[in-house]
């Protein structure tokens, strides 16, 4: 799940059984894009305008750190606000830009690089945890699922691992209804539902069990979900 909200690798062991694998400690994947956009005065949502620019720049015009997070140890957290101070300080340093005159390509070549680096991580992190867990199939959502470098790289990934790769059309990547109803019957079919008493809530952060976690410093690997706990986004 990629998204302005949310960074997780997370095994689905069958309906309604999860594991989560990894996930961010920062920033969102979507986070970094809205933000690095708007550090480029290119509006908002950031994800869209950013990966159309990035396929007129160069990604290795400028070399922008990799959070890899002892990837090679197992870790599966990921980690963006390092990037993104990295671009926003390399954007304030340049005279061009200061001056408000930057030069051809420029922007196109800091999305580029940035999406590059981004990509990179997510793409290592989604390796380890398949092979971690013996993936049968890899699916991407979330509205960073649009991202076209990331469906590349995924589909290279799966090709490489001999594994099906999936993500919805680019319409239905982000919030939709499509995406609540198919979760809905999944639970119907099993035979969960809820009273015509049940209450609205309109806004899922005050209900306890929705309630963002502690703030972790180890890594992510193999925590459950709890079925209370488990979000959409």
């Amino acid at each position: 799940v990629a998204s302005g909200g949310h960074t997780e690798l997370i095994e689905v062991i069958e309906w309604g059984r999860y594991r989560l694998l990894g996930a961010t400690r920062d920033d969102a994947a979507g986070e970094a894009f809205d933000k690095v956009a708007k550090l480029l005065r290119l509006g908002w949502p950031g994800g869209p305008v950013v990966d159309r620019l990035a396929a007129q720049g160069r990604p290795d015009a400028v070399s922008f750190p990799r959070a890899w997070l002892d990837v090679e140890k197992g870790n599966l957290d990921v980690s963006f606000s390092g990037l993104k101070t990295a671009v926003k300080q390399y954007v304030e340093q340049d005279d061009g830009w200061a001056g408000g005159n930057p030069r051809d390509g420029f922007v196109e070549d800091v999305c580029a690089s940035f999406q590059a680096a981004l990509v990179d991580v997510l793409v290592a992190k989604l390796e380890a945890a398949a092979r971690r867990v013996g993936a049968e199939r890899i699916l991407l959502s979330g509205g960073v699922a649009c991202n076209s470098a990331l469906r590349a790289r995924a589909e290279a990934l799966g090709l490489r691992l001999r594994v099906e790769v999936a993500f919805p059309k680019p319409a239905l990547c982000a919030d939709n209804a499509v995406m609540i109803g198919t979760a809905g019957l999944a639970r119907l079919a099993a035979g969960e539902s809820d009273g015509m008493r049940l209450s609205a809530l309109a806004n899922l952060d005050e209900f306890p069990a929705f309630a963002e976690p502690p703030t972790r410093k180890g890594p992510a690997a193999d925590r459950a979900i709890p079925p209370t706990q488990r979000r959409s986004g």
